[in-house]
């Protein structure tokens, strides 16, 4: 299952900033080749890396055990996420670009995603039959028929049209199952008064793919805060998502999980983003080096 640790991030990124090459010059010995000294043989090979010893403290587990409880055991749910995704830049130093979601969903087969921030805006819903995603500045709209299953649906969406949203972990009927698979370390670290304005618990955890921070509140066991970092990520660019807003088992209006807009707009095939061609002779030069750019949204 896809899900925030496991999204495969490098590959939705381009890789803007290339180190230099080292440049040297050797020293000719005055002799023939065969008589030039030659470099002394290490007496000892070099020390393999240390292996950090697996740790799994059971007061980790249970923090992260009661935060997917208290998700999967509500009905119907509402939070904002703000997502403070790196992206290389020339320079070398990161670039962030925060995206804000708002997320209204009901269990079974019902979920609202109102996107915002970096990029064009965008909508997707879903309400157990159908599946729409709207650019409202575009007046654009992809439609799919879609399976009975939020989770279900989320998976279509990312196998059909690339749409992915980093908070899936959350929707799911057991998020802990996702989130610690394969885990090879997992502690607890301590409170915290600094996050989402409420007094909070910070846990870590590791499995070979991703290192994973989260702060949850100590009262309601709310996820407030995630931090992630890829293995697979050669420049360790960081995944930051800061959740408020919530409320658990609101009942939610009838018209909140669809749009009568979106429904008028101009229909495109629910597929993923194509690339679209230069016109002809305007293609740019094969040595042209890549600019920097926003990342990509979750558009139709």
């Amino acid at each position: 299952m896809n899900s925030i640790h496991r999204a495969p991030r490098a590959a939705r990124w381009a890789l803007i900033f290339v180190g230099a090459a080292l440049l040297g010059t050797a020293a000719l010995a005055q002799g023939s080749p065969s008589t030039a000294p030659k470099p002394a043989k290490s007496a000892t090979k070099p020390a393999a890396q240390a292996r950090v010893p697996l740790l799994i403290e059971q007061r980790a587990i249970d923090l992260i055990k009661a935060t997917s409880a208290r998700l999967a055991a509500a009905q119907s749910m509402s939070f904002t996420a703000i997502v403070d995704v790196e992206y290389p830049s020339k320079l070398g130093p990161p670039l962030a670009y925060p995206v804000r979601y708002d997320v209204a969903m009901q269990r079974p087969d019902k979920l609202r995603v109102l996107q915002s921030g970096a990029g064009l805006a965008s909508e997707f819903y879903y309400d157990g039959k159908a599946m729409l995603a709207y650019v409202p500045e575009a007046n654009l709209v992809a439609v799919a028929d879609a399976p009975p299953t939020i989770e279900a649906a989320l998976r279509q969406a990312l196998d059909k049209a690339a749409i992915f949203y980093p908070f899936t972990d959350l929707l799911l009927p057991d998020p802990y199952a996702v989130m610690t698979d394969k885990v090879l370390h997992a502690f607890y670290i301590g409170p915290s008064g600094a996050v989402g304005g409420v007094p909070t618990e910070a846990v870590a955890w590791a499995t070979n793919d991703v290192f994973i921070q989260m702060w949850v509140g100590t009262e309601d066991k709310l996820p407030r805060r995630i931090r992630a970092m890829f293995a697979s990520d050669p420049l360790k660019l960081r995944n930051d998502m800061q959740l408020s807003n919530w409320q658990i088992n609101p009942t939610h209006p009838a018209d909140t999980f669809g749009s009568q807009n979106a429904l008028s707009a101009q229909r495109i095939p629910f597929a993923k983003p194509v690339a679209t061609p230069p016109p002809p002779g305007k293609a740019a030069p094969k040595s042209a080096k890549p600019a920097a750019s926003a990342p990509k949204t979750k558009t139709p």
